[in-house]
Formats: C-alpha cells, sequence, structure tokens
C-alpha cells in the first residue's frame, strides 16, 4: 500500500516551473531517497506534501485518500535543512513545547524527551539556548523534536549536514529502527552515495522534471553495463577475445565488458582455459551519481539544458 501519491503536480513561480508535471508514490514502511542537485525542486515537493505550499494543480493522496493538512499535518514529521529552531529559548523547554504542538500530554512528552535525551546523551543540555549550540547539535536536537510524536511519515532534508561521522551513524541508525518500526521515511539529499546506503526506493528529479524512480536495485540494474571486475594473483598475458573486451586495468584487476551474445560463466571458462590465477570475478554495477550524470548528459543532448549536478 503507497502511504503517499502524487499525481500530474505542478508548481510555478513567476516563469521558472519548479515541479513540472511529477508523480509517484512512496511505499508503506520504506525509506524513500529524493535525488537532485541544489535547485533541483525538492524542497518545493516536501513543502506540498507538508502542506506548507499548495500545488499549482495535481493531486496528493495520503493514506489512499486526498490529503487532508487538518487531518494528516500530524501524522507527518517534517526535519527540514534549514534550522527551524527558537535560537533564545531553553533547549528542554523547546523539545517540550513541539512535543505538546503534535498533541503529546505534558507527562507523555516529556517522557519521550528524556528517552530521546539519554539516547543522544544530550542531558546536560536541557537548560542551554539553541544559540550555544554547534550546527550538529542542533541537527540531532532538531531530529528529536521531529520524530517525538512517532509520526507515520518522516520527512529528513539532509539530515546529516555538520555531523560529524560518529553522530551521523547515530542517527543512521535510528532511521532504520524507525523503518524497522514501520514509519516511512523520506530522505532528501544531493548526495547519492547517502541514498544507496540508507533507500530501498528512489526518486530523482532536475529541473523540476522527474528522472527516473523505481527501488535501488532496479534501478542500478536498469543502467548497468555488462562490466565484470576480475582479480588476479598475477596479471595475466594479454590476449584478444570474441566474448569480451577490456575497458580498465589497475593494479591486479581488469575491468572487462561483455559483448551481446555472450555470458559472464563463458568469460570466466575463458580466463581459466587460458590457466589465469583469478581470485574474485564481480559485476560492477553503476552508482546511483553515475546513472544521474548520464540521465543530465542525455537530456543535454536533447536539448533540455538540466542544471549541472
Amino acid at each position: 500500500m503507497a502511504i503517499l501519491e502524487l499525481q500530474n503536480l505542478k508548481k510555478y513561480y513567476a516563469t521558472q516551473k519548479a515541479v513540472d508535471d511529477i508523480s509517484f508514490s512512496i511505499p508503506e514502511g520504506s525509506i524513500f531517497g529524493l535525488l537532485g542537485p541544489n535547485g533541483a525542486g525538492k524542497t518545493t515537493l516536501l513543502r506540498m506534501i507538508t502542506g506548507i505550499f499548495y500545488p499549482d494543480s495535481g493531486q496528493i493522496y495520503f493514506e489512499g485518500k486526498k490529503f487532508n493538512p487538518v487531518e494528516d499535518i500530524p501524522k507527518i514529521g517534517y526535519m527540514p535543512e534549514e534550522r527551524g529552531l527558537y535560537k533564545k529559548m531553553k533547549i528542554g523547554e523547546q523539545a517540550l513545547y513541539l512535543a505538546q504542538l503534535k498533541g503529546l500530554s505534558r507527562r507523555d512528552a516529556m517522557k519521550k524527551i528524556k528517552e530521546w535525551f539519554v539516547k543522544f546523551e544530550m542531558q546536560s543540555w536541557w537548560n542551554k539556548k539553541v544559540n550555544d549550540l554547534s550546527k550538529g547539535m542542533g541537527q540531532k536536537l532538531q531530529f528529536v523534536t521531529t520524530v517525538l510524536h512517532e509520526p507515520k511519515l518522516l520527512i529528513l532534508d539532509e539530515p546529516f549536514s555538520g555531523l560529524d561521522p560518529v553522530n551521523s551513524n547515530l542517527i543512521k541508525d535510528e532511521i532504520f529502527k524507525l523503518a524497522q518500526k514501520g514509519t516511512t521515511i523520506i530522505f532528501s539529499t544531493h548526495r547519492m552515495e547517502q541514498v544507496e546506503e540508507i533507500c530501498d526506493h528512489i526518486l530523482l528529479v532536475n529541473k523540476g522534471k522527474k528522472i527516473l524512480d523505481g527501488t535501488v536495485t532496479q534501478v542500478k540494474e536498469d543502467f548497468k553495463e555488462h562490466i565484470f571486475k576480475v582479480g588476479f594473483d598475477e596479471l595475466p598475458a594479454q590476449f584478444t577475445s570474441d566474448s569480451f573486451e577490456i575497458v580498465s586495468s589497475r593494479g591486479k584487476f581488469l575491468n572487462v565488458k561483455i559483448k551481446d551474445g555472450n555470458k559472464p560463466a563463458q568469460v570466466l571458462q575463458e580466463f581459466l582455459n587460458h590457466q589465469a590465477p583469478i581470485i574474485s570475478f564481480n559485476e560492477v554495477l553503476p552508482s546511483l551519481n553515475e546513472i544521474f550524470i548520464r540521465q543530465v548528459q542525455e537530456l543535454k543532448s536533447e536539448g533540455q539544458h538540466p542544471a549541472t549536478y
């Protein structure tokens, strides 16, 4: 079941098409990556999903029904890229205030805040002000205040911005735990490598248009080029083959591209027939970054002039 579905969504600013006829759906319980360069339309999409902006045309459906801000916004947690905290308010009071705004009683809010503050080692921050926090500390506080009310849909816009590796892993682990408990998560970023590690579904956008969407596994399968990385104890003497071509060589590894009509087993057997001392034979799948750049280049060749990634 899709928890969120967007149909032909459009949002224009003067002559700029921020979101240009985008449709997609997000499976319930998935970690969904919204990808694209700065200015691609990601934040505008998120603001329409959260009811901050209204689309110029198109429909949004939440849990199978037409999106109703009054009923549905309380079920959503949104952590924007820009720090959305009151700078002069004490951290403990602010967390309590924001939790109660989301419908928690004071008692439940205090209980959940204390649990999260212990988990993130924030107990000593209670009487500090946001002004006293580093960017990374502010990110941790924003994450906590976003998830306190246990939203069904959690939207994270560049959640690792300003975090060191230790705290990035801390947030990442909590994202996985929330997904395992059934929370649907939209993870918006321009960092493709983070998405490959975290997400199971993705949407690539550029210049307000959808470039592609699907599961990470399927997208990478669709764009693979039948290249295999072959490792050796010692590189064999060069030889020609009708079944593959060598596309690169580095150290004791060769990247070979299998020609149409041939199978990996044939290539492997051919190396063995030449008594090549093989120690590994693995298919090389393209990264999401490579796929995105390839798609952008294709759009350029068609004269659409997308933004440079």
